[in-house]
């Protein structure tokens, strides 16, 4: 994705433009390659005396002769110059070193070649013991003093690395004295030990392999910076960085440096360079420092908190312009959201914008007005919401007041607010009961789960509940709580469904419990015998729809068979090889009848959400049965080739959450922004009822969405930016709430301000919905490229911000908030919704992987794409000791087949399942000890077993 520059001269290994190699210049010829040979660089001080076959230009080749090299490579067993690249160890930020703002340097300003020139209070002290490498004659940079049209140059840009202009060297009586050394001028320089952890300029750079594209896994090496002292991160006042002559000025962005390690003549990416997010998700803090009273970032991320003041930023900010919402994101026990009533006066709003009261507006007039910070409309204060001001302009009863104080918070609504009763909770079960279904033991595993959580169901004792069954025909059950057990009746004509006894098919819960417990004890021994392969999933939708939409609620569905009958019945498809690779092949991943987003919209229309089990070990049609969750705001759940000895601990655990956790229901969401913004798109799981308002039947804490929004102003005159989201709700205690939660966010006129205060979390889950989104109308590939395209556009822009007061040479530079993008964008692109083409992924595992991503909060996706690499083995041979020693022995280990060693034990978590990897030299008594004999005997065999926590499918792996 790299794109290639005409103007650069094509050598033996010419090295490739890359989207972060700075612009050359048309200077003097130098070579990009080490010289040996007669001819010595021109390069060195005046007091060596030339050698007789010195020329102003470099040699391309190699040679050999009786010439001082220019750079001689380092042996093996030699201390390693400190301007050298390292070649292991991780990025870190880089201040650059300072230049004096005068043409004439002094001795305290100037180090020799690889001594980082540091102010008098950084200064190291004199070295104690200094090997002797003899180099050659150091670049003449190390002898100019900077000037505004000719700074000095780093090693990155010396001859060895790119061209550069010829520049003489002063006169030897004005040679600066090296640091430690005064009066040092032989041409044997005695370079001093590492520099303390400060800065590296890039030392010696080979020429630069070819990259095809920023993510090719044969991408160019990664040369290493020295850890080094973090910088602020920040220029004073947000204004842009300085340009011109500066003084003290330092980098502020992370680097790697790209070529292949010196004496080495294969280029390739060194792994252990690349920046990993180890520690998980790493929540930007500026963003809550600087507005205190902002609700949390688990509640809502914007990709920048650094809003554009024009469209012309906008248009240079290469990357998604937004935010993701997660209304109901679980909460740490005592931070629970406070709960306002504000009973018979009503809640307080804006009478224009409709904004609620929050922490940003501001009362005037002695209390009796206030101000919305949305829409700056001046609002009367009710006579019972009244208080006076302090000397400082603040109420004087704000500590009773959490909406005034909180930046997220719960309004108790009133009758105003309902346009019927609040529901109550509802659940409705639609079970596949065909012979695929019986031999898998998946209706086994799903009663006993269901029987589990019936105690633990929100809404205790409003809770209602209802079955239905289906094969070739209909079954429907009452569950009186007259009757002792349940009552089946039959409907087989699939093109007039009709439902019969219809008061009694939905019951609640606590009166009829026991008659639902002895439906679930029974279930499974009631099919055991069936050997029905056909499947009515369209006609027993339809009765579904017809038994729900008195009061809406959740339907979960459970199919084994692809519809095969009546209405929405499916085919296979998808076995065309020729399909993929051309325009025709996204129509593989979206609906192939419209009768199931149809009946979503219904669906969506009487409140009622629809999440998708899916157990199939043959094609299901998931693109056309997943739009059912996808426009009513559930859940895909895709169980490939189900068998209960191998799959039950998943499905318990992900069936029983389904059920248990608290849940929203009948719910609308709108998001407030301040003037000159507004959202332009939304993308998620959801029903978009109007512009800006978004329905969702049922919303819980794993459930986020995304937006964009844009400038409908040229340019932006206020200097905050305020965002509210308001989520109406029916709590399941039968209270009809809102969630509020306000935002505050900087306009600012600096690209580079808007870079350092961008949120990896929210960029890449914004990303990974537009990629997934554009999969359904264009080829992977194409969704593939338009995220790779988009990073690398984002990285050239704000290469762009310092490429001409840095000397960047051939580094990728980024800012400390975006280290770990180009990683996150690679495994957007490997992810199973995104990856290869036909062979790489199941079509029915790629599109339930889509719908899971199009639902997943900031957190969940970041631990998706980049999953949890533990190595056990050492933790397991240990004695127990304290609870928190597994957290100290078992840390996170890059996703690197270097992090695997064939004698340990790894957990790979990637939140939805565990894929536990045996060694294969692993000792046979601990293997033994873990699992079956059969198992740690048989190494090419596959087993499962229960986790100790229990709650995620554990695949082990012999290898």
């Amino acid at each position: 994705m790299g794109t290639e520059n005409p103007n650069r001269a094509n050598n033996l290994q010419g090295p490739s433009a890359t989207p972060f190699a700075a612009p050359r210049a048309n200077m003097p010829i130098s070579s990009s390659h080490p010289m040996v040979g007669s001819q010595t660089s021109a390069f060195r001080p005046t007091s060596v005396p030339a050698m007789p076959n010195a020329s102003p230009f470099s040699s391309p080749g190699p040679t050999a002769g009786s010439g001082t090299p220019g750079f001689r490579p380092m042996q093996p067993g030699r201390a390693t110059p400190s301007y050298g690249p390292p070649t292991t160890g991780p990025p870190q930020r880089v201040p650059a070193p300072q230049f004096s703002s005068t043409s004439q340097p002094t001795p305290s300003q100037t180090s020799h070649v690889g001594q980082p020139i540091l102010p008098p209070s950084m200064r190291p002290p004199p070295p104690s013991y200094v090997p002797s490498v003899p180099m050659g004659s150091p670049p003449q940079s190390l002898y100019n003093a900077p000037s505004s049209n000719n700074p000095p140059r780093s090693f990155v840009d010396s001859p060895y690395s790119a061209s550069g202009p010829n520049i003489q060297p002063p006169p030897s009586s004005t040679r600066p004295t090296y640091p430690g050394y005064p009066g040092m001028q032989s041409n044997q320089v005695n370079p001093p030990p590492p520099p303390p952890p400060v800065y590296n300029q890039g030392g010696y750079a080979p020429s630069q392999p070819p990259m095809p594209a920023p993510f090719s896994s044969h991408q160019g090496g990664y040369g290493q910076v020295p850890p080094v002292a973090p910088s602020s991160g920040m220029y004073g006042g947000g204004s842009a960085p300085p340009t011109g002559v500066m003084s003290g000025l330092a980098e502020d962005f992370c680097s790697l440096s790209l070529g292949s390690a010196p004496g080495s003549f294969d280029g390739g990416l060194d792994a252990k360079a690349l920046p990993r997010p180890l520690d998980g998700d790493v929540e930007p803090s500026s963003f809550a420092g600087m507005y205190p009273m902002n609700c949390d970032s688990r509640y809502l991320r914007l990709t920048t908190s650094a809003i554009p003041n024009s469209q012309s930023l906008v248009s240079r900010w290469q990357l998604p312009l937004g935010a993701v919402v997660c209304p109901l994101a679980e909460t740490p026990e005592g931070e629970e959201v406070p709960v306002v009533n504000f009973a018979t006066m009503g809640i307080v709003r804006c009478r224009r914008c409709r904004t609620y009261v929050n922490p940003y507006v501001t009362f005037t007039d002695g209390g009796r007005k206030w101000r919305c910070n949305i829409c700056a409309l001046l609002n009367d204060v009710q006579n019972d919401y009244f208080a006076h001001l302090d000397a400082t302009g603040k109420r004087v009863d704000l500590d009773q007041h959490p909406e005034l104080t909180k930046g997220s918070v719960e309004f108790v609504a009133p009758a105003e607010y309902m346009v019927r009763p609040p529901m109550p909770p509802l659940y409705f079960f639609m079970i596949d009961v065909s012979i695929s279904a019986v031999k898998s033991g998946m209706l086994e595993v799903m009663a006993q789960t269901i029987k589990s959580c019936l105690d633990n169901l929100p809404g205790s004792p409003r809770t209602q509940i209802g079955f239905i069954t289906f094969d070739s025909t209909i079954h429907f059950y009452n569950m009186k709580s007259s009757l002792t057990q349940p009552q089946m009746m039959v409907v087989s004509d699939l093109d007039d469904v009709f439902v019969p006894l219809p008061d009694d098919l939905l019951v609640n819960l606590s009166e009829s419990r026991p008659v639902v417990e002895a439906f679930l004890d029974s279930l499974p021994s009631m099919f055991q015998d069936n050997v029905n392969v056909e499947s009515a999933f369209g006609p027993a939708l339809k009765a579904a729809f017809m038994v729900m939409s008195q009061l809406g609620g959740k339907l979960l569905i459970f199919q084994s068979t692809l519809p095969s009958l009546g209405v929405g019945r499916l085919k296979l498809r998808g076995d065309d090889l020729r399909v993929y690779g051309t325009d025709k092949e996204h129509t593989l991943r979206i609906p192939e009848d419209p009768f199931y987003k149809q009946m979503a919209a219904d669906f969506t229309k009487f409140q009622v959400a629809v999440n998708i089990y899916a157990f199939s070990d043959k094609y299901t049609d998931i693109a056309s049965l997943g739009t059912l969750a996808k426009y009513t705001g559930g859940q895909v759940y895709h169980y490939p080739s189900f068998h209960s000895t191998i799959h039950k601990d998943r499905l318990r655990h992900e069936l029983a959450r389904d059920l248990t956790r608290e849940t929203a229901w009948e719910a609308v969401m709108r998001i407030r922004c301040g003037k000159g913004v507004r959202f332009t798109s939304y993308h998620g799981n959801f029903m978009l009822r109007s512009t800006d308002l978004i329905a969702l039947p049922a919303v819980d804490c794993d459930k986020a969405y995304a937006m964009q929004f844009a400038l409908e102003e040229t340019l932006l005159t206020t200097q905050i930016v305020y965002f509210q989201v308001a989520l109406l709700y029916t709590a399941s205690c039968g209270e009809r709430r809102i969630r509020v939660h306000t935002a505050a966010a900087s306009v600012v006129t600096d690209l580079g301000e808007m870079y350092r205060q961008a949120d990896t979390g929210a960029v890449v889950s914004l990303l990974s919905r537009l990629a997934i989104e554009k999969s359904l109308s264009y080829k992977l590939e194409d969704a593939r490229n338009a995220v790779q395209l988009k990073i690398v556009k984002a990285l050239k822009e704000y290469r762009k911000l310092y490429s001409v007061q840095h000397r960047v040479g051939g580094r990728m530079i980024y800012p400390e908030s975006l280290k770990y993008l180009p990683l996150y964008g690679l495994s957007i692109c490997k992810s199973t919704a995104l990856r290869g083409g036909y062979a790489d992924a199941q079509l029915d595992e790629r599109c339930a992987a889509g719908f899971t991503m199009m639902a997943l909060p900031v957190k969940k996706m970041l631990k998706l794409l980049y999953p949890s690499l533990l190595r056990v083995d050492e933790y397991l041979v240990k004695a127990p000791t304290v609870d928190d020693e597994f957290d100290r022995v078992c840390r996170r280990l890059p996703l690197a087949a270097e992090s695997l060693d064939s004698r340990g034990i790894y957990i790979l978590d990637d939140g939805f399942r565990i894929v536990v990897w045996f060694g294969r030299m692993l000792s046979p008594d601990l293997a033994r000890n873990l699992v079956e004999e059969d198992s740690a005997t048989d190494f090419a065999r596959n087993q499962t077993r229960r986790t100790t926590s229990g709650r995620v499918l554990s695949t082990l792996k012999f290898s």
